[in-house]
């Protein structure tokens, strides 16, 4: 016979699996088949980037077409992607011996829109907003490097959460339509 301790357990978990059972149907992967046919696959292929300005903007463009179209298939673009870079570094620890900064950080926000190519139809607009840090020493080179370094790791973060973000609203538009 079962205590009213196990009893009580075993409601419990038929409860849970019950609404999660339930709630399965409400989900479908991103990266799957689209209602009207494709994928969002082709969809991120047709984003043609934008030039953008600046070191860290060359380094964040070659990740986001790696990103949308990593194939180096030639894709007539239906979208067109725009992004303007801010970047600050931050030097928060200072070495109270020389009175030089032993730390910083770069921090980078991009604002990307994403239109519909030959016209001004926004599709997803936004902002992401990434930060690196790196030691820095006395060595002038060393210190050029790893900020150079930190930019490459802030570009690689932000392809990634703009691929993201553009993922989902596709998903979500071509989804309802």
């Amino acid at each position: 016979m079962l205590s009213s301790d196990a009893l009580r357990t075993r409601l419990r978990a038929a409860f849970v699996f019950a609404a999660a059972l339930g709630l399965s149907g409400c989900l479908a992967p991103m990266y799957g088949p689209l209602a009207e046919g494709g994928d969002i696959t082709g969809e991120l292929q047709a984003i043609a980037v934008d030039p953008i300005a600046n070191r860290i903007g060359h380094y964040l463009g070659d990740d986001l077409i790696f990103a949308f179209n990593g194939t180096g298939s030639s894709v007539t673009p239906r979208y067109r992607l725009k992004v303007a870079l801010r970047e600050t570094v931050q030097t928060p620890l200072i070495d109270t011996v020389s009175g030089r900064p032993s730390a910083a950080n770069v921090l980078v926000n991009a604002d990307y829109v994403l239109t519909q190519s030959g016209t001004t139809t926004e599709i997803v607009k936004g902002t992401a907003v990434v930060v690196a840090s790196y030691d820095r020493t006395s060595q002038r080179f060393a210190n050029v490097r790893a900020a150079r370094d930190a930019e490459i790791r802030d570009a690689e973060s932000l392809a990634e959460q703009i691929r993201d973000r553009i993922a989902i609203a596709l998903s979500n538009r071509r989804g309802a339509s």
